[in-house]
Parts: structure tokens; sequence; C-alpha cells
């Protein structure tokens, strides 16, 4: 699977949110259906904590920041994201790459 593309296909054509706090409210709600955070996000213990409680996947992006933005087609880094609606993408295959 072509992460960036699953990614891109999910921000433009499912329901994505951007950001930790967002992420953590979608965990919490039950709302979110993966996570994905960047290699170098400061907060992933917390996030992956949060995430297992829900039995909400977590995908650990192999990139940075500054590369997982771009990767989702946007102009800014992006340190962590949840998907609540994949769209017509296939990113949540990623769940069995997740576990």
């Amino acid at each position: 699977m072509d992460v960036n593309r699953a990614l891109r296909s999910a921000v433009t054509t499912g329901k994505v949110l951007l950001g930790g706090d967002q992420t953590m409210r979608s965990i919490a709600d039950g709302s979110a259906k993966l996570v994905v955070v960047s290699s170098n996000h400061p907060e992933t213990e917390a996030l992956k904590d949060a995430a297992s409680k829900k039995n909400v996947p977590v995908y650990e992006f192999p990139g940075r920041r500054t590369e997982l933005g771009p990767a989702c087609g946007k102009p800014f880094p992006v340190g962590v994201l949840c998907v609540l609606d994949p769209g017509a993408s296939d990113v949540l295959g990623l769940k069995k790459e997740a576990a």
C-alpha cells in the first residue's frame, strides 16, 4: 500500500482531523477509526495509551512531521491525525500494520 496516496485520499474524500487535541477528543468520544502519528511527535506515548484504552489502532508514520504534512497534501507539518471516515481511500488498511 502507498501510505502517502492513502493518506492524501482520506484527507480529500473522507473526514480526517489534524492535531493532537482533536485527535485526543475523537479517541475519547469513540469516533476515531485510526490514528496516524509522525516519528517525532512529542506526545506519542500519551496518544498510544489513550488509543489502546479505546481499541483504536495507531500507525506510526515512518517520517517526521515535516513529511507527514505533505503526505496528507498539507503545506505545513502534521504531527498527528485521526481518521473518522476513510472516504474513497484504503487508509484503514494501515490498521494491519499498526497491530
